[in-house]
């Protein structure tokens, strides 16, 4: 047979294996007659001729273990035979001394194994001295390859007979054909010699383990170095022979926490630390992890992650103690489990022995030091979730190792950046309270280590969080130090980038945190215009582009507290000069605005802020209307310059004013007059034409404190207004334009008609009907003249509708001509 290992193409290797097993074919062939002829000898010679072709080397791990299966199957043949004959009687010892003359050492031990495992069913001799004896001999095949299937073979025909009793089984019954059906696993022994303890089950899996270890791990030292990558993949298919003996000792049910304390756990862990193979190594702390029960492992953290310690540098231990926390953290977490023993602090021991780990690998990447946080505070919220300084402990951790690898700045495409991502949003996204997160003083710090995109995203991260759980701030400190946390989304910072942000991007951003405003609330008045002047501070600092975003919530807030304070007036006796405060905080706020070369948004916050003065009746409340008012009418006039803007401003003055009902006569008229003097000056004459219209209504439905509140119905003034804007349409030079003001005029005359104003007479109704029939048949026909048509006529439809169905104390439409 070839001894020397030579390199095999796909197709060679096919070939090999294919004439291999037409050999094995034809001697399992040979031996089975003989078997049946009961030519015992002469079916041994043919078993050793079939398993002489393990003794190749010129097969790949892959064809080899499709031989060794072939060859398996067969031998389950003999040993079916053997325990047969045994069992009619027939002596196994001259056998088991026999089959150890076969010429090669290969058939030799596979021989051997099987004789000596029908001799231990045929309890003949005594079990714990034969398995002892088979381990020992397969030392006799160091070839890497043959060695370990051998010793898997090994493996597989003694998984049923190994004692697993604490003390020896006395004298007992042969089994009869109970073997052969291979069914029951413990074994009743008659030889008084041992028949062995579940500390010689340990002793034989633990060496037999050790053996198959040192085999695989020198399989990585031979053939050409230009290969190195194949036979690393070869020894990756290879890892689950030596990992079967893990899982045999985990079967093994009188293997319990002591004895996995104190002989398995060691026993393996002194392979797998000594063998300084980063694939050995790696391969068997995950198998550890995954054969045996949560339970071992909490009673042995402490020694296995020593060992984790200890593992070769390119062992990816990031990844062992990451499984392992996980598994526990599960563990925990089990309904039907009994959770973590009281006497085993968890996540102390974790997060000790991490650090260790930590400390004994300098080369650790950072990414997977941040990757192990992550999994610990997982641990920490699984298994404690009231503890809040466990979370913390771990990002103080992050923050050490960060100031001991000298890392400033991490940038946000890195891998590190994901990692510390994932670190910082746990605890986010498991309590979903902002406030418990402040809690955490390691967590700001942490997060400074961001660029500033990456810092950025996460304040958005954790303000969509609090706005989707309503969490609320109830503190003026708690709403500074938020504030301190988002910074990125409030102010301008040191290493922001200079290229412009995203139009819709940053109004979405600022968008969030005029929402997250209106979170800031505190039960008490006193404490909430704390936590306003807070906000204002620094969202004041946010710079031109931010303030329209932030401001104004900030100012609604307020206008919301003085009305707090105008409902709890019998229980504060200063509500009256906190209100003062608060409108000249709002005042102030404002103005910031103006300064920003803002217009409309600071007119109609001075608008809002003149309804609220007008009904939150404090102390010199009117002169405060006044002088929001007033502040607009000033802005309208230096400000605002598009006509558009201007008619749309007068409109809402018109509008605020005709609500208010705090202001005297001395007061009110003067705004009155501004607002008749501001629409007539207009430049556009359909503008100043509505402009005038809508003065109408505050001499009609306006109040003031002479009348009490009650509208003041100014009948004649009314008049004059529709008269001027009726002068005004006149002059208009565009037909179609005219005779739409015309057709806007009648409505107005309507309504105030149908209001009870007595100044106006179905006779002035007709003459302003026949006006627009006299010009509209003028006009060109478009669909402008078409929309003008039917605003007219739905008008008519209107007063035809009053004349035929007329209301009850409504004016009479009697004479109108339609």
């Amino acid at each position: 047979m070839p001894t020397t290992p030579m390199l095999s193409s796909t197709e060679e290797q096919e070939k090999l294996l294919e004439d291999a097993l037409s050999i094995v074919k034809a001697q399992a062939f040979q031996m089975k007659r003989c078997l049946d002829k009961n030519k015992l000898m002469d079916g041994l010679k043919h078993a050793s001729n079939m398993l002489g072709e393990l003794r190749t080397s010129l097969l790949s791990p892959k064809s080899y273990y499709e031989l060794y299966m072939a060859i398996s199957d067969e031998m389950g043949h003999l040993e079916l035979y053997l325990v047969d004959e045994f069992t009619k009687g027939r002596k196994v010892a001259d056998l088991y001394e026999l089959v150890q003359y076969a010429g090669n050492i290969v058939p030799r031990l596979y021989l051997l194994v099987t004789v000596g495992v029908v001799y231990i069913k045929s309890n003949e001799s005594c079990r714990k001295d034969i398995i002892k004896d088979l381990v020992e001999m397969c030392r006799g095949v160091q070839h890497p390859l043959r060695g370990l299937f051998l010793r898997n073979y090994l493996l597989q025909c003694t998984r049923n007979i190994l004692p697993d009793a604490e003390e020896e089984v006395g004298s007992g019954k042969s089994l009869g054909e109970s073997h052969i059906r291979n069914t029951q696993r413990h074994l009743e022994e008659s030889s008084g010699c041992g028949s062995g303890t579940i500390q010689d089950s340990m002793d034989f899996i633990l060496l037999n383990f050790a053996e198959m270890n040192k085999l695989w791990v020198r399989m990585q030292h031979q053939g050409h170095s230009k290969d190195r990558e194949k036979r690393e993949r070869e020894r990756q298919e290879l890892r689950i022979l030596v990992g079967t003996n893990l899982v045999r000792l985990s079967q093994l049910e009188c293997v319990d926490v002591e004895r996995f304390k104190k002989s398995v756990l060691p026993g393996i862990l002194e392979q797998a630390v000594s063998c300084k193979d980063a694939i050995a190594q790696e391969y068997l702390m995950e198998c550890l992890i995954q054969v045996f029960p949560d339970e071992f492992h909490l009673q042995t953290l402490n020694s296995f992650l020593q060992a984790c310690a200890e593992l070769h540098q390119s062992v990816n231990v990031k990844n062992i103690i990451i499984a392992l926390i996980d598994r526990l953290a599960l563990f925990a977490q089990r309904e039907d489990g009994p959770g973590i023993p009281d006497n085993i602090q968890l996540f102390d021991i974790f997060s000790e022995q991490v650090a260790l780990v930590i400390q004994a690998r300098q080369e650790m990447p950072a990414e997977d030091v941040v990757a192990l946080q992550v999994s610990l505070i997982n641990l920490a919220l699984k298994c404690y979730p009231d503890k809040v300084d466990y979370v913390d402990k771990v990002l103080e951790t992050a923050v050490d190792v960060f100031q001991k690898l000298g890392i400033e700045t991490i940038d946000h495409n890195t891998t590190v950046a994901k990692e510390l991502a994932k670190l910082l949003k746990i605890p986010i996204d498991n309590y979903n309270n902002l406030i418990v997160v402040l809690q955490l003083q390691h967590f700001q710090p942490l997060m400074d280590y961001f660029d500033f995109t990456a810092r950025r995203n996460m304040a958005a991260y954790l303000i969509e969080n609090a706005l989707e759980h309503n969490v609320l701030i109830p503190t003026q400190e708690q709403v500074d130090q938020v504030l301190s946390v988002v910074s990125t989304l409030v102010t301008d910072q040191r290493d922001q980038q200079q290229a412009e942000d995203d139009p819709e991007d940053f109004a979405e951003e600022q968008g969030l945190m005029g929402r997250f405003i209106h979170l800031l609330q505190s039960e008490s008045p006193d404490q909430q215009y704390l936590i306003l002047n807070t906000a204002r501070k620094h969202f004041g600092a946010g710079g031109n582009k931010r303030i329209k975003f932030t401001l104004p919530p900030i100012i609604f807030a307020a206008y919301q507290l003085a009305f707090q304070y105008w409902e709890i007036r019998e229980q504060d006796e200063k509500w009256e000069k906190k209100c003062q405060k608060i409108f000249q905080f709002c005042h102030q706020t404002i103005s910031a605005l103006i300064k920003a070369e803002l217009a409309e948004l600071p007119l109609r916050l001075f608008l809002q802020g003149a309804i609220a003065a007008g009904i939150v009746a404090f102390e010199n409340h009117e002169s405060v209307a006044y002088e929001f008012l007033s502040q607009a009418f000033s802005l309208y006039e230096d400000e605002i310059s598009d006509s558009k803007a201007q008619l749309a401003a007068i409109t809402l003055i018109i509008s605020t004013l005709q609500q208010m009902s705090c202001f005297g006569d001395d007061n009110y008229e003067p705004l009155r007059t501004q607002c008749a003097l501001a629409a007539s000056k207009l430049l556009k004459k359909p503008d100043q034409c509505r402009g005038v219209c809508m003065v109408a209504h505050l001499f009609w439905s306006g109040k003031n404190l002479a009348s009490k509140g009650e509208e003041l119905r100014d009948g004649k003034r009314v008049v004059e207004c529709l008269k001027k804007a009726l002068k005004i349409a006149n002059q208009c030079m565009d037909p179609a334009a005219q005779v739409q003001l015309f057709v806007e005029v009648l409505n107005h005359y309507t309504y105030f008609y149908e209001k009870g104003n007595d100044q106006i007479t179905v006779q002035i109704l007709n003459q302003l009907i026949g006006k627009i029939r006299e010009e509209l048949p003028n006009l060109e026909a478009n669909e402008e003249t078409e929309q003008i048509n039917k605003h007219f006529q739905n008008t008519l439809e209107h007063l035809r509708n009053r004349q035929e169905m007329p209301i009850e104390d409504a004016p009479s439409y009697d004479g109108l001509i339609l």
